[in-house]
């Protein structure tokens, strides 16, 4: 069994788009939530989103004129710049030779693809016109267009594939990138997911008035993971991607080595006992954990923190018991923990990607960022950690092993263990 390392990153996020961006963000406590003016024009409770800023330039440096055609699906743009970021980012080369790179693959999640350029083509358009929809509305509105995009432009000749699993996606997919290497059927994997913008992918969960409203006035209060004043999520979209990789195929070319994975778990508590389409299953969330270390073959007192789901629901302080009975440890022997939801909002099918790629830069770096907005801490998560274990500020700190956590609709779980490298 090799040993799987991340050595390349990516990062669209609402606070910093591009890994130096992002990374001073998240130190340094920037928010990417603002008031949405399209939110306030269709009257939804939650006018407030998490929504990265794309200039021109940027869509011009990895698209070409010809392809922004006719364009309109803000997934595969933000899966496209991330992935093809973490590619440059690792010192991969991107070549034009008829011979595709066999070593090399991606499994990039996403949740939906091409709303908007499906409503585009749609618009105006009854059923006896269909023929009329354009033939660039397929590779838009696959579900897998994101990973055929960034397969055609890496010349990736590997496992090429798109997973969905909900707010779950992108740990997944790290999941399944590390088991595919660790097995030697790949040396390296592009890894990540993606999600849409806009209000027809955020209705849904509008109209299930589980969308922060309170803060319309004030948008980077909106998100409060774990606050005593929390009052839903905060919409939001991007991509986060990594290059999962074989270490002995990282060291052979040189490459400047992020992390390593040590392993992980999912699985589903198949909406019995408490789990439900929308809640998870206590039982299924605390046996995702405590397989994840098991296949990492380490022990709960390894952990020294945990990036969370934590989406500023009600569900959060059942997430904190859960951590707790998993880990067999509370209060001041509880690890730290954080949610990078407080400065973004929830990506949905990109959160875990995104959040993934901060849990490895606060390893990389030396620092664990604060829960803004969580002065107030919600008292029932104060009967199981002490508050010292959530900080409100970021701090320089040598973190060792860092346990990243998502759980999803459909009762599915995702978590995967991540570990400061060393030779």
């Amino acid at each position: 069994m090799n040993r799987v390392v991340i050595t390349g990153l990516g990062v669209v996020a609402p606070n910093g788009v591009g890994v130096p961006a992002f990374t001073d963000a998240i130190k340094n406590g920037i928010s990417g939530i603002r008031q949405d003016e399209q939110l306030q024009q269709l009257q939804f409770s939650c006018q407030i989103a998490g929504k990265p800023q794309i200039t021109d330039e940027i869509k011009s440096a990895y698209f070409t004129d010809l392809e922004l055609r006719g364009f309109n699906s803000s997934g595969i743009l933000y899966g496209v710049i991330a992935g093809v970021e973490a590619w440059k980012n690792a010192g991969l080369p991107i070549e034009n030779n008829n011979e595709p790179d066999w070593d090399s693959g991606t499994i990039f999640g996403s949740g939906t693809s091409g709303i908007d350029k499906l409503r585009e083509s749609i618009y105006k358009i009854d059923d006896l016109q269909t023929r009329k929809l354009g033939s660039s509305v397929v590779a838009q509105t696959m579900n897998s267009g994101i990973s055929a995009y960034l397969g055609g432009k890496l010349g990736l000749g590997n496992q090429v594939t798109t997973n969905s699993s909900a707010c779950a996606t992108g740990t997944e997919a790290i999941i399944m990138a590390y088991d595919r290497i660790r097995s030697g059927k790949a040396k390296r994997i592009l890894a990540g997911s993606t999600s849409d913008s806009g209000p027809y992918i955020w209705a849904g969960f509008d109209a299930l008035r589980v969308c922060s409203s309170k803060y319309n006035d004030n948008p980077e209060a909106g998100s409060r993971p774990m606050s005593a004043t929390a009052a839903g999520f905060v919409p939001a979209s991007g991509a986060g991607a990594l290059i999962i990789e074989d270490l002995e195929s990282a060291l052979k070319r040189g490459a400047n080595v992020y992390a390593e994975i040590l392993g992980g778990s999912v699985n589903c508590g198949g909406q019995r006992g408490n789990g439900t389409m929308t809640a998870p299953n206590s039982k299924a969330v605390q046996r995702c954990i405590i397989d994840a270390l098991k296949n990492a073959a380490i022990s709960a007192n390894d952990i020294d923190a945990i990036n969370g789901h934590l989406t500023a629901t009600a569900k959060d302080s059942i997430e904190i018991e859960n951590w707790t009975k998993a880990l067999g440890r509370s209060h001041v022997d509880f690890p730290y923990v954080n949610s990078l939801k407080s400065l973004i909002g929830h990506c949905l099918s990109a959160a875990g990607s995104i959040e993934s790629v901060a849990t490895v830069l606060q390893l990389h770096h030396g620092f664990l960022f604060g829960n803004t907005n969580c002065d107030d801490l919600h008292p029932e998560i104060a009967t199981h950690i002490d508050a010292s274990k959530i900080p409100t500020k970021s701090f320089n700190i040598n973190l060792n092993v860092i346990a990243k956590a998502s759980f999803g609709f459909g009762d599915v779980n995702a978590c995967v263990i991540f570990k400061k490298f060393e030779i």
